[in-house]
């Protein structure tokens, strides 16, 4: 795939400028990826984090109430005084996000669910760097997909951040759909690392039960993380009118005066979010929605800013 010059002409396109400036608020996210672990670890507190292990930190005299387990007997046998082991959480966690950039997200009243979708991947990635993890993602677009693999570098969120752009410009061309979201799914598999926190963000439009077995494998493996792109036209339909819609080739009308259509049409996308957010409550996993019409900051800001945790306590 070629490295597309952001001419930021189109905005049915994905800005690589403004993927990139998106890297200064990423920095604001400082709890990020502030996530509770799903089983306790040894002691009394649960840790906030799911690294691959613990590292050795330094030996230090042993004091009433430190674990017996954690006495480093050499160097009490040769002080001739108890010395205990003490570990620090090993916090490096590989950032994966996965953008679903397929014919269905090319759609938005006021912005377009797959450029919004690029900018949050792009948050993402760059706030994985500023928290000093490996960030990298995968794409998947209506014929095929890229992976940039996780790097504790600038360069992979820019290699990430193409692909997205390239990805998005791609979506002016109507193809025949490659993927359905189980694949996606399915196909993430194989890049998961244990340990790993792992974002998609979809409209999840496609989401039937087909997709949990792969969420579920995908929640054991690391810290699962949905982020849902939705429309307000998706939500319910617009005021009681007919109104032409298009996709850019071909206009047809659409009759909203309906109450029973109007009734239908919102029930089937109530029903897909309930089945979605019971989902992530079962896998114990993270859901933030992001409306179309909306910056993500605030959405993110919510979720990892410096407040975020006081509001928790």
């Amino acid at each position: 795939m070629s490295n597309t010059v952001d001419t930021n002409q189109n905005p049915a396109t994905a800005s690589v400028k403004d993927m990139v400036r998106l890297r200064y608020a990423a920095r604001e996210l400082t709890n990020f990826p502030n996530l509770m672990a799903r089983q306790a670890t040894a002691g009394g507190h649960r840790s906030r984090f799911r690294g691959r292990g613990m590292d050795f930190d330094q030996v230090r005299i042993y004091q009433p109430g430190d674990d017996i387990r954690s006495i480093d007997w050499r160097v009490t046998a040769r002080t001739q005084t108890a010395h205990t082991k003490i570990f620090s959480e090993e916090r490096e966690r590989p950032i994966l996000v996965i953008c679903d950039l397929r014919g269905a997200m090319f759609f938005g009243s006021q912005r377009l669910k797959s450029v919004v979708a690029c900018e949050i991947s792009a948050a993402l990635a760059w706030a994985g760097i500023a928290a000093n993890d490996r960030a990298g993602g995968l794409v998947f677009g209506q014929q095929q997909q890229v992976d940039v693999k996780s790097r504790r570098s600038h360069h992979a969120v820019l290699q990430y951040i193409h692909a997205l752009q390239d990805f998005s410009s791609e979506l002016l061309e109507s193809h025949p759909e490659r993927y359905c979201l189980a694949d996606i799914l399915e196909e993430s598999r194989r890049f998961v690392l244990p340990g790993s926190t792992l974002f998609i963000v979809s409209d999840f439009h496609d989401f039937d039960a087909s997709c949990h077995r792969h969420l579920f494998e995908l929640a054991r493996h690391g810290n699962l993380n949905l982020c849902h792109v939705f429309d307000p036209l998706e939500v319910e339909l617009p005021p009681p009118s007919v109104y032409a819609v298009g996709d850019g080739d071909s206009q047809t009308l659409l009759d909203s005066r309906s109450g029973e259509l109007r009734r239908h049409y919102a029930e089937a996308y109530q029903e897909r979010v309930n089945d979605l957010r019971a989902t992530a409550e079962r896998l114990a996993a993270g859901l933030l929605s992001f409306n179309t019409c909306d910056s993500i900051l605030p959405v993110l800001a919510r979720a990892y800013g410096k407040r975020s945790n006081r509001a928790r306590r």
